[in-house]
């Protein structure tokens, strides 16, 4: 489903445009009552196009946008216009959502089934029925007319039967959200509909951008960072690697920061920068601990990857690196620089969203904003990236190649061992790479087993690593080429070239702070 253009993904980016068109108009004239129109403007007309009628259509984004104004949803069977809540809204431009993060619209739910096996009219009621004589609880029956039935009751979903059909007549059918989802967060509620155990989700976005009925958003705060840049406080985005070939061809890094600064931003810097500290930092924390203080080391900068690997792992949480990830370390050079800024992350991730907003560790992040959510922002100022003049001044060129690779699963570990190869080139290093969290989820249970001592283990929660995040918006597979091609063409080839190194100390010298 990823990659595929649909009118999921319209919902969403209209949703995100009028929001931003809200706060940009909205302020100018002190007037947010227009935002009562925006499920009208998304949803025209007295034709449903999705559904089964136009009332729904609008109720969803009415929902979306308050989401997308950071609001929480308003309980079934309670009434209240958006324009209600405007001006506490409006009057706050440096807070936080409040969580959860990820939330599910209940009527927009589908109520898909949970997990099961079926028969299809496939089904040519063979003799030799392999599908009933491999069951291990007899689930499976014959009918008067010799077509197979499954006992949903009885049936385990082992899948044998479906593997043994010569004529591929049983299929697994699964929540497509359930089914994206590592942590095996998504339950039922009392009338089947998805709901989220939030004790088990670490908010990786994925079953957001996996549910084709588009009942699951998270919290924006892109009304805020309009309304603070409109308030004209200097608001400093820092930026992702993986952002080569979010925006279209035409939206190279140089046109990238001078369109950024059009929609109000002072300055744009380059995340790369904090990555290549976070890799310096990383293979010093791999040669002093590993294997002297503990067997194997968990990279840092996959957020989603590293609460999973707490939640369900605890007796591994001091293997994952203290070293600070690449959005904090930048955040924290740029604040150093201006004190008085505020910073925009800006990225692919959700999981960014609560790592800024988290209280064990400043991260000196004021807001966080997908890509899908600027798109919204170059929407509604109508940015036209090839009508832009490209100022060779404006290009990313301090980070290196292999700050650049970590867009891209596998990246992190690959630049730390390309640290560890100069400055230890005796010392050997095993890596291993969990491609989302099904997959880090087994990663560590091999880590359990023993059989990973010695290792640098990286996790991504997103398959295939930051490029397929729950905020990008290209294919995944063109942003894997995009951003190799990215990296290819960095003038400085490993983190060892970065001109910040003296900066790391300073910034971890920012510290921690209590809860």
């Amino acid at each position: 489903m990823r990659g595929v253009h649909s009118a999921v993904d319209e919902i969403r980016r209209s949703v995100f445009a009028e929001v931003a068109r809200l706060a940009y108009e909205g302020f100018e004239s002190g007037d947010y009552s227009a935002v009562n129109d925006i499920p009208y403007t998304i949803i025209p007309g007295a034709v449903a196009h999705h559904r089964s009628d136009v009332f729904l259509e609008r109720a969803i984004v009415y929902s979306r946008v308050m989401l997308a104004l950071g609001m929480p949803l308003t309980p079934e069977g309670k009434r209240t216009r958006l324009s209600d809540r405007m001006k506490e809204v409006a009057a706050a431009d440096d807070k936080y959502f409040e969580e959860p993060l990820v939330n599910i619209i209940p009527f927009a739910c589908n109520a898909c089934p949970p997990k099961q096996l079926r028969i299809s009219d496939n089904c040519q009621g063979c003799i030799s029925h392999p599908c009933m004589n491999v069951c291990p609880k007899n689930a499976i029956t014959l009918d008067k007319y010799k077509h197979c039935h499954i006992d949903q009751d009885k049936c385990i979903k082992c899948g044998k039967c479906a593997s043994q059909c010569p004529y591929h007549a049983i299929s697994k059918i699964e929540r497509p959200c359930a089914a994206a989802c590592g942590m095996d967060a998504i339950e039922s509620d009392e009338l089947g509909r998805a709901k989220i155990n939030y004790d088990k989700c670490v908010s990786c976005g994925m079953c957001l951008v996996n549910c084709p009925f588009a009942a699951i958003a998270d919290k924006s705060q892109i009304f805020q960072v309009i309304t603070a840049m409109q308030r004209k406080h200097e608001v400093i985005a820092c930026v992702a690697p993986a952002f080569v070939n979010q925006f279209g061809p035409d939206a190279t890094p140089a046109r990238l920061k001078a369109a950024m600064r059009t929609l109000g931003f002072a300055d744009v810097v380059e995340v790369a920068i904090g990555a290549d500290l976070c890799t310096i930092e990383e293979a010093k924390d791999f040669l002093e601990e590993v294997p002297a203080k503990q067997p194997w080391m968990g990279t840092s900068c996959c957020p989603a990857w590293s609460v999973m690997a707490k939640k369900l792992f605890p007796q591994f949480k001091d293997y994952i690196s203290m070293a600070l990830t690449p959005m904090v370390i930048t955040a924290r050079m740029v604040k150093k620089e201006h004190p008085d800024a505020r910073i925009c992350f800006i990225g692919p991730c959700a999981a960014k969203k609560l790592e800024a907003n988290r209280r064990s560790v400043r991260s000196d992040v004021d807001y966080v904003l997908t890509f899908e959510e600027l798109r919204g922002m170059f929407d509604a100022k109508d940015v036209d990236f090839s009508k832009i003049e490209e100022n060779p001044a404006d290009d990313f060129t301090e980070g290196s190649a292999t700050g650049r690779g970590f867009a891209v699963g596998g990246g992190v570990a690959a630049a730390v061992a390309e640290v560890l190869k100069e400055i230890a080139p005796d010392r050997h290093v095993d890596i291993d790479y969990g491609d989302g969290l099904k997959e880090c989820r087994k990663m560590l249970m091999l880590a359990k087993a023993g059989k990973r001592d010695g290792y640098l283990l990286e996790g991504m929660a997103c398959p295939g690593g930051c490029v397929a995040g729950a905020g990008t918006i290209a294919p995944v597979m063109n942003s894997m080429a995009n951003v190799r091609k990215y990296k290819a063409a960095a003038p400085k080839k490993t983190a060892l070239e970065s001109k910040y190194q003296d900066r790391l100390e300073e910034v971890e010298e920012r510290g921690l702070e209590d809860d």
